[in-house]
């Protein structure tokens, strides 16, 4: 599923218009009517019988209109509440409220809060949010901040039309007032802002309706952004051959573990075997291999020198060297500590081999954010929003505000695949791809799990898929994965090591078809 931004969908809108000769009011006309399909459905399920269209002064308030005339038309009690005067309203938005008038359908102006407009909703079974589109920016203010705040002082079933007002559709950051919507209809592509927190939890269930764009148009090749679902992941994950043996599945060396810190080498070791490696083996400091030779049954353990604290020494370098040439893929970093000593290695290990590699946790520590070309064209990072944030030189808070474009610029300046990790994780590409995950569950929220998805995508890369795709197949699993652990234990309780056991359930639940895409479309 593609994701555009508000000025991709303007174009797609204006070359539609002016190229295939479209016209800009049935455009108009197939979009209230979407709504008006969704909301009679709405309140059908609900025995509801009233519904109140809050409409603004622009090209979404004209979607209202063109939906309340429908409603109408069914039989449906329906009024429209218009936040500012009639005669403000320009184009195709003025011809479809003069419709609307001419139709029947009651329309009362507001110019703020008022006792009329706290009346209309708290009678409604249904509110149309109408107010503002995808060019909306910043807090809405006068009427229209009025009729959000109101509708958020009544909690009442919404529908959003295209975006929830009060939500930016490129970033999904939200302003103080902001509707929170049970459904939104969008209309030819899913805005990015729907896709991302926070802007995914007001925007409730999402439908795409077809409103006549012609197919080309929402199809773009350049700057696109993927919403990762199953039928994007499920050709990264193809069925094992009848007649494979474990070194067709791919050989993997893991570099992680220091003192204290062995859990994080261990769930690394089970994700990858769990995720379809076939030979895993663990290269971990000397002193702690009887430790891990009783974690781990299924991997293979290598001792190495290690620092005084128990932790990776530089001395390993050349056996690091060595097992470059034997494996197919390598993790770096779980668990790995923060010696300075350790550091070298790290640095050493990323300068001298260019085997496909996934970077974690600590392995990223030990970078210098001012040397942009430690990692290669086969690595795959995967920092939480701390990390990132330490990488770039920025602050954790301007990460989190523009999660997409972050990603983006990671990965362009760093040279390498980048996993933003957190809810609706964002993975980039160097050459721009992008792509936001759809799967994922408050059961993520614990200790451990990015080391789970550390050994998934080392698995991935040692099943020979390339950084980008790797990450892709990895990340929208290990959400599934997260998913199907909270359906078992909950939220609060469940553990990382859940997660890694349920990766193979998941994987059957991907190959099977038994799991809900992020959207529907009507």
């Amino acid at each position: 599923m593609k994701l555009c931004t508000a000025a991709q969908m303007r174009e797609i809108d204006r070359r539609a218009i002016q190229e295939y000769c479209v016209p800009s009011l049935l455009l108009m006309e197939n979009a209230g009517r979407a709504v008006a399909a969704r909301a009679a459905g709405l309140l059908e399920a609900a025995g509801g019988r009233e519904a109140v269209v809050l409409c603004g002064k622009g090209n979404n308030g004209g979607d209202g209109f063109v939906a309340a005339r429908h409603l109408h038309t069914r039989g449906i009690r329906v009024c429209c509440l218009l936040a500012g005067e009639p005669e403000a309203l320009r184009g195709d938005a003025k011809i479809n409220l003069d419709l609307a008038i001419k139709f029947g359908v009651p329309v009362r102006s507001f110019d703020g809060w008022c006792d009329a407009l706290d009346a209309e909703l708290r009678q409604a079974d249904l509110v149309i949010d109408a107010l503002l589109g995808t060019g909306s920016q910043g807090e809405p203010r006068g009427a229209i901040g009025a009729a959000i705040g109101a509708l958020m002082a009544v909690p009442l079933p919404t529908l959003a039309v295209d975006i929830p007002s009060g939500l930016d559709a490129d970033t999904g950051a939200l302003a103080q007032l902001h509707v929170r919507a049970d459904e939104t209809v969008t209309f030819g592509l899913p805005k990015i802002g729907l896709a991302t927190f926070p802007g995914r939890t007001a925007a409730g269930r999402i439908v795409v309706a077809n409103i006549s764009l012609p197919p080309p148009l929402l199809c773009p090749e350049a700057n696109v952004v993927e919403w990762i679902d199953r039928m994007l992941a499920l050709p990264l994950w193809p069925v094992r051959a009848v007649a494979a043996h474990k070194g067709d599945s791919g050989r993997l060396f893991v570099l992680a573990g220091s003192a204290g810190l062995t859990g994080a080498a261990t769930l690394t070791c089970l994700a990858a075997l769990r995720a379809g490696a076939g030979l895993v083996t663990l290269g971990i400091p000397a002193s702690l291999n009887p430790i891990l030779e009783v974690k781990l049954t299924e991997a293979m353990t290598l001792p190495l020198p290690e620092t005084d604290s128990h932790g990776h020494a530089p001395e390993s370098l050349e056996t690091v060297r060595d097992w470059a040439g034997r494996v197919d893929a390598l993790a770096l970093g779980p668990g790995f500590g923060r010696d300075p000593r350790s550091g070298e290695l790290v640095r050493a290990v990323l300068r001298e081999t260019r085997l496909p590699t996934v970077v974690d946790a600590d392995g990223l520590y030990h970078v210098s954010p001012a040397d942009e070309r430690t990692f290669h064209s086969n690595c795959v990072i995967t920092p939480h929003p701390a990390e990132m944030a330490r990488l770039l030189g920025t602050a954790t808070a301007e990460v989190q505000s523009n999660r997409l474009e972050v990603a983006k610029t990671a990965a362009a300046r760093l040279g390498c695949a980048v996993v933003l990790k957190g809810a609706a994780t964002v993975i980039a590409a160097p050459d721009g791809r992008a792509a936001i995950n759809s799967s994922g569950s408050p059961a993520l929220a614990t200790g451990g799990t990015g080391d789970v998805l550390t050994g998934m995508v080392a698995a991935c890369l040692a099943r020979g898929l390339a950084p980008y795709e790797a990450a892709v197949a990895a990340v929208y699993l290990h959400g599934i994965a997260g998913e199907l652990t909270e359906e078992r234990f909950g939220s609060p309780g469940a553990i990382a090591g859940d997660v890694a056991e349920a990766i193979p359930e998941a994987l059957r639940r991907l190959r099977a078809g038994d799991i809900a895409d992020p959207c529907r479309s009507m």
